[in-house]
């Protein structure tokens, strides 16, 4: 059955962005942030301690350990990768390397995403409406103009910011779906390409500590191109292998781990998903709701329609796995690809009001960030006014400001662009696909980046463990080795990585370390509790700034 299409796009819209503009903006959202701070509590400071264990020898390649400790997923994949980067960069500092690695890994996925947005504009069914007369876009040009939209909307989603720049499991999952996105997109177009993005993205998935979500969208890919008319029995073939080969691998060394929470929790946690969706995954969202109403009749009456089918899949099944796993923030950053997909097919329905209601919304919110960040940074600066400048001192005891030359500069650099950005966007210019998401990606950026320049030490003095571990080196009058009773996974990588001694379990007799740290109101199970009688409560620590992180400090009785 033929269904026209809701798409009605002139040659004129589909002008290209210019590339070293969308270029610049792609580097500088995933390069920012990776200088200048320490890893941060306590995903990405909790990756990093990994890494360090394996690169140190500590820890096997196929088993992890830190303290005695597995990881909470079993990845294997990016920890991998940041050992692999601390060996190649060897004159950069440990977590610097690893963040390079890894900003990078964030730069391809963001392409792997645009080229899987571009094939699927390609297809037949996603064309806009042709003119009796001719000067409609051509098909080309028209998926060119879709995956610069696709691109900006992903950019352009709050709950990117901080997980993207970690170097964390999670990070590396969401690239991995946009590999295994682009991949299957291609299949029609480049099998050979598509297959090996299809393969190596559901790999790797599985190596980043989702080999079940892996092994479902393998599946689901498998059925999909099965029912797709274009589809080749080789290919299926080899999607097949693939799948059994993932599976197999999984098996092999033992990758099957089954996080999902109980039944009587399930309608709970997808309230609580669906909470989060509305500012996590904002402004992707509601552009794919107006997308899946628009194309409605694409999607409910043809068999293969590839540009919403494709999205609409990878979406259901990265939504489920939220719900049904605790960490639902971060695995609801794995449906961004597939949102910011359908999102670019809503903009060549858009009329003029939603149009304006996007831009309009977005100017305000995103202004108003910026704001507020040179808002308290120039309290910070003058004292006036005063209480930003007081409410940093009582969330961050003993910060003291510093001026930079080098961040003023990019910040204020930035807010310029910005406000040139804002001048282009309300001038009269030739209609354009992308130009709705011109200021959403732009402000999404401009935030994070003024928040990496003027707010980051802040922020890192916050979120670092090195003042706190400088703290207890000078409080145990500089120790050669400190033991540990019990301690979380993020406490013992900060103070094994900024804390200037060895850091010893007590489970081993070593009466040359005269100090206990424990976390602060645990004594251990019943077959291993602290022995009171070698040890001496002292003081209890907190970290500045952070109430719950506390730790009980002993010293060894003489």
């Amino acid at each position: 059955m033929q269904i026209p299409s809701p798409a009605i796009v002139t040659r004129q819209a589909v002008r290209r962005l210019p590339r070293g503009w969308l270029l610049a903006l792609c580097v500088v959202y995933a390069f920012m942030g990776v200088v200048g701070r320490d890893p941060w509590k306590s995903n990405d400071l909790t990756s990093f301690g990994y890494m360090l264990s394996l690169r140190d020898g500590i820890s096997g390649w196929l088993s992890l350990q830190m303290a005695g400790q597995s990881p909470e997923l079993d990845a294997l994949a990016p920890y991998w990768l940041g050992v692999g980067a601390m060996n190649l960069l060897p004159f950069l500092s440990a977590d610097l390397a690893a963040r390079v690695f890894f900003a990078l890994l964030n730069l391809f996925g963001m392409f792997c995403l645009w080229q899987g947005i571009y094939f699927l504009a390609r297809n037949p069914q996603a064309q806009p409406v042709a003119f009796a007369f001719g000067g409609e876009a051509s098909p080309k040009d028209y998926a060119h103009a879709m995956a610069d939209a696709g691109l900006l909307a992903y950019l352009a989603s709050l709950g990117l910011a901080l997980p993207s720049h970690e170097i964390t499991p999670m990070a590396m999952q969401l690239q991995c779906v946009c590999i295994l996105f682009a991949g299957t997109a291609s299949l029609a177009f480049h099998p050979r390409l598509g297959l090996t993005g299809v393969l190596l993205g559901g790999w790797l998935l599985s190596l980043s500590g989702a080999p079940t979500l892996a092994t479902l969208l393998l599946g689901g890919v498998l059925l999909l191109w099965r029912m797709n008319p274009q589809s080749v029995l080789r290919d299926v073939l080899w999607l097949f292998v693939g799948l059994a080969w993932v599976i197999g691998w999984n098996t092999a060394i033992d990758l099957w781990q089954w996080r999902m929470t109980s039944w009587a929790e399930l309608v709970a946690h997808a309230r609580e998903t669906l909470e989060l969706m509305v500012w996590f995954l904002w402004p992707v969202w509601p552009m794919a709701l107006w997308t899946l109403w628009k194309w409605g009749k694409h999607w409910r009456h043809q068999v293969w329609t590839q540009h919403l089918t494709l999205p609409i899949f990878f979406l259901l099944v990265t939504w489920v796995a939220s719900v049904l796993t605790s960490n639902r923030d971060r695995t609801l950053l794995l449906t961004l690809p597939s949102l910011a997909a359908l999102a670019a097919f809503a903009l060549p329905t858009f009329n003029r009001a939603a149009a304006a209601l996007v831009d309009w919304f977005t100017l305000v919110f995103f202004t108003g960030g910026a704001l507020a960040v040179w808002v308290v940074w120039f309290s910070l600066q003058t004292g006036v006014p005063a209480q930003p400048a007081l409410n940093v001192e009582r969330l961050v005891p003993g910060y003291v400001n510093v001026f930079n030359p080098w961040t003023f500069t990019l910040a204020l650099a930035a807010t310029c662009a910005w406000m040139l950005v804002i001048r282009w966007r309300i001038g009269r210019h030739p209609p354009a696909i992308w130009k709705s998401l011109v200021l959403p990606a732009s402000g999404a950026s401009l935030c994070w980046l003024l928040l990496m320049t003027l707010w980051l030490p802040i922020l890192d003095q916050a979120l670092s463990y090195r003042v706190w571990a400088e703290q207890i080196h000078e409080q145990l009058q500089q120790p050669a080795c400190v033991q540990y009773h019990h301690l979380e996974r993020h406490q013992y990588a900060g103070l094994n990585h900024h804390g200037a001694f060895k850091l010893v379990a007590d489970q081993i007799e070593n009466p040359n370390c005269p100090w206990l740290l424990n976390k602060s109101g645990h004594l251990g199970s019943p077959t291993h509790t602290l022995d009171t009688q070698t040890w001496q409560w002292v003081m209890t620590l907190e970290r500045p700034g952070d109430k719950s992180d506390k730790l009980d400090i002993y010293q060894r009785r003489s």
